[in-house]
Formats: structure tokens, sequence, C-alpha cells
């Protein structure tokens, strides 16, 4: 198998020489044109397109033998799929599952334990917005190998999501993660309420997919770190967990993060608490990974380009001898290197960067803990994206 990390270094080194379907996210029709993420209908052809989150990619497909089974253009010998029943609901889903089983919707809806309440006017659109997000999240934690396991096969372990309103007393909902269940106010899907939720606490940024991969950084420490062996070196490093979350969140909230945090975290928000700590820096980890494979795909390198940004040495690592630092240190220059470049194309349109944040030398140590923990319970996270 090829190494994701390797050949990511590779592609940092290269961007324009060897093969660019791989890690892309661009695929192509068979009619040639080229297919993105989330399209259900090539807008040429008006070929019929299916995600497989097995191995990670988008086709054209062809009608089965039998009645709603497709094949795919890209491997006609990888068997029948069915279409995901909720393309034809406001969640607009263009995954594919197996024709072969029982279930009609995809291992990404299967996650859901409660959608929005369709009656109420905003909500379809609403939903479509939260739904795309959630399956990029989702085809990224595939694609690193990351257990996903919907609570309904397994209601102690499983993950399972939320999206709701206001209950009928008036109680907003509260966005958060508690034993596996990931909840989402709906009203977040709302760009204008957002932005308002940003300025009033602060925040550089804010998105539905930062959410979820903030909130499901929680999921995977219970499961990951908590009665582990990582668990003494996360503490040594992120600081001890058993400390009052309560009491730390209402320290954060009264007083703010303590000066001088920008050298140890990635955020405000990190300073709260390590659990805080560990969420925001795993969501910067997915941020960060999945942004420079993206930008790769496309052909995009800011390797020329005349910075002065200092690359990190391998003593940043939170295990400099480990055989894959060389490859991670080269993602993560690359990375600061990109955001450097894109940040400059945001101001150049007038519009806010696309990272509003600095990563100190501790933080690389963090991402590289987390990446370490990924690597080791995937088995996938130095493979390539299939």
């Amino acid at each position: 198998m090829y190494r994701f990390f390797e050949q990511l270094s590779s592609r940092i080194a290269a961007p324009f020489l060897g093969d660019r379907s791989r890690n892309s996210k661009v695929w192509p029709c068979r009619c040639g044109q080229s297919l993105f993420f989330r399209n259900s209908q090539c807008l040429a052809c008006l070929a019929a397109l299916g995600y497989q989150p097995e191995q990670s990619r988008l086709s054209s497909l062809q009608p089965g033998e039998h009645p709603d089974t497709w094949t795919l253009d890209a491997d006609p010998q990888a068997g029948l799929f069915r279409r995901c029943v909720n393309l034809d609901s406001p969640a607009a889903c263009n995954w594919l599952l197996p024709a072969d089983g029982h279930d009609t919707l995809c291992i990404a809806c299967r996650l859901n334990r409660t959608i929005p309440d369709l009656s109420i006017p905003e909500n379809p659109e609403r939903w479509r917005k939260v739904e795309t997000a959630k399956r990029r999240l989702v085809a990224q934690l595939i694609t690193l190998g990351l257990p996903i396991t919907p609570k309904t096969v397994d209601e102690t372990q499983g993950l399972a999501f939320d999206f709701i309103g206001i209950e009928p007393d008036g109680t907003p909902p509260t966005t958060g993660h508690a034993s596996g269940l990931i909840t989402l106010d709906i009203k977040e899907a709302d760009d204008a309420h957002r932005e308002q939720m940003r300025q009033q606490l602060h925040e550089p940024y804010r998105t539905l997919l930062g959410h979820f991969r903030h909130e499901v950084g929680h999921y995977y420490w219970d499961h990951l770190i908590a009665n582990s062996h990582w668990l003494e070196a996360f503490r040594q490093l992120f600081g001890d967990e058993r400390a009052s979350y309560s009491q730390a969140l209402e320290r954060h909230y009264q007083h703010g993060a303590p000066p001088g945090w920008e050298t140890c975290h990635v955020s405000a928000y990190a300073t709260m608490h390590p659990w805080e700590d560990w969420a925001e820096t795993w969501a910067h980890y997915l941020h960060m990974t999945d942004a420079v494979d993206t930008a790769l795909g496309f052909g995009m390198s800011a390797r020329d380009m005349d910075f002065d940004y200092q690359p990190f040495p391998p003593d940043t690592l939170f295990d400099p001898a480990h055989p894959g630092g060389e490859a991670f240190l080269s993602f993560v220059n690359a990375w600061i290197e990109l955001a450097g470049m894109l940040n400059e194309l945001s101001r150049s349109i007038g519009q806010a960067d696309f990272y509003p944040f600095v990563v100190p030398a501790t933080v690389i140590t963090k991402l590289h803990f987390i990446h370490l923990v990924i690597q080791e319970e995937g088995g996938r996270a130095d493979e390539v994206l299939l």
C-alpha cells in the first residue's frame, strides 16, 4: 500500500508530477467532465453519480442488472450499489451503499438520530447544509481508518447526531457532545446566526464543518485516549482532564484565555480545559490534512513562494525519533506555507483570512501526538486516500 504522508510529502515536493488522480477531490465523469464531492448528477452529460465511501471516490453510474441498482464506471467489477434514499430528501445525499445489504441509508445518514422538523420552512435548507458538512467529516474519518459505528448498532460505543431546534418551552439546544451523541443547534446552518454567535463569542472561525470536527474529537478522546496507554502522555501534553470541567467553563467565560495563551494553544477556547484543547487541536488536524490534500489535488502549492516562514525542526515533534517524523514535518511546513498563500488570496478579494490562526511549536507537538494516535488506531493514517 502507498503511505499517505509519504505520498503527501512527494506531492508537496513535486505537486505537478505523478498521478494527480490520487488523493484528489476531483474525479472524471465517463464523459470527461470534472466531478466534485457533493455532485449527484453530471451537468455535462446528466449521468447519475454516486460517492463510494469505502474507496473515497465519486463515479458516474450505469444501471445495474436489478431495479434501482447501479455499477461504477470507475470500477465496473466493484459490484452492485444502491443510492442512499436520502438522495431525494432535502439532505440530497449522493452516497452509495452495497446493493446486497438490507440498509437503505448510507453510513453517513445512518448516524442521524434526530433530523430537524422539516415542517418549519427554513429547516429543509438548513438540513441540506448540515448534511453536506457532515458527509465531508464522515468521508475523512473513513479515509483515516477511524471506527464509525452508529448508535443503532452499538448504543454504548456508537456515534449519533441530533439536529434540533428550540424546545417547546423555549429552551435553545446546546451544541456539544455527550457519550457519543453530537447535538447541533440547527440554527447554526443560518449564516447570519452563526456569524452573530462568532462575534459574540469572539471567535476567529465558526463553521458547520468546524463544529463537527471539534465535537467528534471529544467522541474519539473517549475511545482512543481514555483508559488507553496514551492517557499519561496526553496529561503531560494537554493537561489533566480530571480537573473540574464546570469550574473551567465558568472561569473561561468569566475571565477569558490567560495571557500568553498563543504560545501553547491553537485557539483561546483550547485553554479552557484539556478536553477542549484536545478537541480544538484534533479539529485543526482534520482541517489541515483535508485542505493540503485538496490543494495538492488541484495542483496548488506554495513551495515556490518567497515566504519567510522558518520550517519547524524535528524537536517540535511529540516523538522526534519516529520514522514518519520527516514526512509529518513536510506536511506541517507545507500547510503553513499554503495557509499563508490562501490568506493573501482571501485578503485580495476583501474576505477574512482563510486560516485565522497561528500555529506555535507546542501545537505542532500536540498535532503529532494526535497523528500518532490516529495512525495506531486506524492503521490507515499513513495510507493513500484510495
